[in-house]
């Protein structure tokens, strides 16, 4: 039987702001990644995600991203390679905080929005990344977009690396995402992410946007928790991928 790991970016509510239903979706996942208080989340929600986590026994994963609250983290920004290191120990080291208090194990490390999809293509950029998590601790495994530079840097620096796809993004030709400005960018019928999942699951396939089909590694499979259609996303993947004969674990 394969098996895949069912992701969700969590813990992304702020102070008196709520985004997600984070506890609703959290027992439906394997693995989570915890806002960490740049594009999202504050120390309260931190928390609170971990301990959810914990209860559910749920892989927690710190998802940090460019320091831009009011652009959700999703604003391409210049930013030197040194600073993003040393942003990726600053959130990273303080989601592991919660974790130890917790009694839980920081599992993994998952780069959020702009940082992520800018690092997909910039070597440079996605070897910062990886000192970072390194710095923090070694034996974390970062999980990147499939067939991306950051998937070649994490080799290089000896960090594991795990290739992700996602239920509600649609794909370019190169395997990149199709950015969110761009019309058909975001997935937003049900019955099509589940089929374009359960193919990536078993044919290591999937339809760019322009019809052509491309290979991709599916080792865990997003869904982003602030999608009005999250929990009705993780239910029904988690179903289909199952009766396919796939099996759902934490990678």
């Amino acid at each position: 039987m394969s098996a895949i790991d069912l992701n969700c970016d969590l813990g992304e509510s702020f102070g008196a702001y709520r985004i997600g239903m984070d506890e609703c979706v959290v027992p439906e996942i394997t693995s989570a990644n915890i806002a960490c208080g740049f594009h999202a989340g504050d120390p309260l929600v931190m928390k609170k995600t971990v301990e959810l986590c914990r209860t559910y026994g749920v892989s927690a994963g710190a998802h940090p991203g460019y320091r831009d609250l009011q652009g959700f983290g999703r604003r391409n920004m210049k930013v030197s390679c040194e600073e993003v290191e040393a942003d990726i120990i600053y959130q990273v080291g303080a989601l592991k905080a919660f974790c130890d208090g917790a009694g839980v194990e920081l599992h993994h490390v998952k780069p959020h929005g702009a940082l992520y999809n800018m690092a997909g293509k910039d070597y440079d950029l996605a070897m910062a990344i990886c000192r970072g998590i390194r710095a923090v601790d070694p034996s974390l495994k970062i999980l990147a977009l499939s067939g991306s530079q950051m998937i070649r840097a994490a080799k290089e620096a000896g960090i594991c690396a795990v290739s992700e796809v996602f239920a509600d993004r649609a794909y370019q030709p190169d395997g990149s995402l199709v950015p969110r400005t761009q019309e058909g960018a975001m997935i937003t019928d049900e019955e099509e992410a589940i089929k374009r999942v359960v193919r990536m699951a078993t044919e290591g396939k999937v339809t760019a946007i322009d019809g052509s089909d491309i290979s991709i590694c599916a080792d865990s499979v997003c869904v982003h928790g602030d999608g009005e259609k999250a929990l009705v996303f993780v239910k029904k993947i988690r179903k289909a991928l199952t009766a396919a004969g796939v099996e759902l674990r934490r990678f």
